[in-house]
């Protein structure tokens, strides 16, 4: 697991598998609030537990994080 924190601003966030879900448009410690992107589809919202892919931003927890790197910041692969 990393850690979020305000660095985290602006980053890429993509699911284990590579897919681009979105970008942090907000962030303080261990919380990121992302913008999805537009073309995220239904299932993979729903994989994320975001629901309805129509929300303004979701919340990124750090339990849901695998890497962050100076670019983007990776989930972990979900069961």
């Amino acid at each position: 697991m990393a850690t979020i924190d305000e660095s985290a601003e602006g980053k890429t966030v993509v699911t284990a598998d590579g897919t681009t879900v979105g970008t942090v448009v907000d962030a303080d410690n261990a919380t990121a609030h992302v913008e999805p992107d537009p073309g995220l589809t239904e299932e993979i919202a729903a994989e994320l537990g975001w629901g309805d892919a129509d929300e303004e931003t979701y919340q990124l927890d750090n339990d849901a994080v695998e890497t962050v790197t100076d670019d983007e910041i990776r989930l972990e692969e979900s069961n």
